[in-house]
């Protein structure tokens, strides 16, 4: 049993993601977490003669660092009684705990099986959506998730991992493949349009007929332009790109100037003070977080320990974009990767412990690193 769960903790968790996306499951979803954080907490415990090797890997090693930074800002900042900050110190280091152990134990299952999975998985997701509310043109479609934004990181995900891992497709796959990006923008999420034009130059690079393309997709742009919808190309014309995002940063950089150097603690990630927001637009409940992953780690950690851990994954992701050889597996992860960081512009991403496209920006940071050093150990 604890040989399975180091192989197959990340599958659990990722999916667990889609659980607690789920108004109905997310009970469900909130159990499965706080039970895999205590057995796996366990099941480390009794094994660490063997786990150890794994944690002090050299493929994992900043992942290491960000827990140690996290450990020393809980000692100097936190108490023993700052329940929530523990919360969040402990979950922190399990999440890096369960994409390290399962990609050392279980490496070729990630690299050959895992992205299949996912794929039937969010079209499972999609199917059953479809069951419940076939309503795709009416407003922003969410299906049987909560969040429309959340069911557009799904479904943009799997289209990435879909079309980067294939050459050539069956009808299936590009049934597929139209209904995931069919939903993406009738969700009204602005960053797919960024996330379809990174996937597609990763895929296909700069070319002549790649230009031709890009004109035919302008082409769909313009017509869709003209229905009045609510897809994420209408939602970026109907107002200006960061029209809904200003004040949000605005707020959330007035937060992180009142406690600069040391934030306001682990317990604090997607963080506003709404003291210094205006009663008009607090009662309105339209500031709810900082919407910008790195305001969100600023704010939490302060410009000091926040500004080390944004320096260790920006570090991170250079040298491994500088080293991999754009394989099939390579592209989806440097997607994931890429993707992330873009959205985190615009969306609290990287901070969180439950969020689906967060766990997979670390995880594919530490597959394609330990993919690197695979590869370096052969030769």
């Amino acid at each position: 049993m604890i040989k399975w769960l180091f192989k197959y903790g990340f599958v659990l968790f990722l999916f667990n993601t889609i659980f607690l996306s789920i108004e109905s499951t997310y009970f469900i979803g909130r159990v499965i977490f706080l039970s895999l954080m205590v057995i796996y907490s366990f099941a480390m415990l009794i094994n660490f003669h063997v786990i150890k090797q794994v944690i002090f890997h050299k493929s994992f090693l900043f992942l290491l660092l960000i827990n140690i930074l996290n450990f020393i800002y809980f000692i100097f900042f936190h108490s023993i009684d700052d329940l929530d900050a523990l919360q969040y110190l402990l979950a922190r280091t399990i999440q890096f705990s369960i994409i390290t152990i399962s990609i050392y134990f279980n490496f070729n299952y990630y690299r050959n099986n895992f992205q299949s999975l996912l794929v039937f998985l969010i079209a499972m997701i999609l199917v059953i959506s479809f069951l419940y509310d076939i309503n795709l043109f009416s407003g922003r479609y969410s299906g049987i998730i909560w969040n429309p934004n959340m069911l557009s990181s799904f479904v943009t995900v799997a289209f990435g991992f879909l079309f980067l891992s294939n050459n050539n497709f069956t009808i299936r796959q590009y049934i597929l493949l139209f209904c995931f990006f069919l939903v993406a923008l009738l969700t009204g999420s602005r960053s797919v349009i960024f996330a379809f034009g990174l996937i597609y130059l990763i895929k296909y690079g700069v070319s002549l007929k790649n230009i031709l393309y890009s004109l035919s997709l302008f082409l769909i742009f313009f017509l869709l332009l003209n229905l009045k919808l609510e897809t994420s190309i209408n939602r970026i014309f109907s107002q200006e790109i960061f029209n809904d995002r200003l004040l949000q940063f605005e707020y959330a950089y007035q937060t992180f100037i009142q406690k600069p150097y040391f934030g306001y603690g682990l317990d604090k990630y997607s963080y506003i003070d709404l003291s210094l927001v205006p009663n008009f637009l607090k009662n309105s409940g339209y500031i709810i977080s900082s919407h910008n992953g790195y305001l969100a780690i600023l704010t939490q950690y302060g410009l000091i320990f926040g500004g080390i851990i944004i320096l260790i994954f920006v570090i991170k992701t250079i040298e491994l974009l500088n080293s991999v050889k754009y394989d099939s597996e390579d592209k989806v992860y440097i997607f994931c990767i890429t993707y992330t960081l873009v959205y985190a512009v615009f969306e609290t991403m990287i901070t969180g412990i439950n969020e689906f496209q967060t766990i997979l920006f670390w995880f594919s940071l530490a597959f394609l690193s330990h993919k690197k050093n695979l590869k370096a150990n052969e030769s």
